[in-house]
């Protein structure tokens, strides 16, 4: 089954996969605590707005808490930058969801992300029909395709690379790459598997 890509979150952990029919020449790259999906150098040139994007930032909340923002675009930076200034998950999430909408591309392509805490999860989307947002306290995820409503997901693993490794091998079809997040209350470890 294709569902495209999507998000994994649960309180100290999270993930994101890349799945893609149209564009599977992507990797996931590291600078400054931020991963970045972007075409890799064999890739066909593309003026595609959502092929690029970072899709997780580390930021902490003024109270000093260490959180990862994970998602599948552009949104991700302005719900870490909601999250820096102190806004609830909750509110984080929802403002720059409803502000930026689904992807205006051929499939109205649902926005997916999650903001993870050492303790504390929370999931949200916005499709063409909805927005839905709401704290998770077990590994949940939500996809771009068919499982487009928050879902329990049965996550094995405890460490960042296992939970990047763990979604890029999930059983669903077109696996590009993914990303990995741990929290804790030192900090947010990153990890990558660009299935190479």
């Amino acid at each position: 089954m294709y569902i495209g890509r999507f998000v994994v979150v649960g309180p100290g952990i999270g993930a994101y996969r890349v799945s893609s029919r149209s564009f599977p020449n992507r990797r996931v790259t590291e600078r400054d605590e931020t991963l970045t999906v972007e075409p890799t150098p064999d890739a066909p040139t593309t003026d595609n707005p959502y092929v690029s994007y970072n899709c997780v930032r580390v930021v902490s909340a003024p109270t000093g808490e260490p959180v990862a923002v994970l998602g599948n675009g552009s949104h991700v930076d302005p719900i870490a930058e909601k999250i820096e200034r102190g806004y609830p998950a909750r509110d984080a999430l929802a403002t720059p969801l409803v502000a930026l909408d689904f992807e205006k591309d051929d499939y109205d392509t649902p926005r997916v992300a999650g903001v993870v805490g050492a303790e504390t999860a929370t999931i949200g989307t916005v499709r063409r029909d909805a927005l839905l947002v709401e704290a998770v306290d077990e590994p949940t995820m939500v996809a771009t395709y068919e499982t487009d409503t928050p879902a329990r997901y049965d996550l094995a693993a405890s460490d960042a690379a296992a939970a990047a490794s763990e979604v890029l091998g999930a059983d669903f079809e077109h696996p590009v790459c993914a990303a990995g997040a741990t929290v804790d209350g030192d900090g947010v470890s990153l990890a990558i598997d660009n299935d190479t």
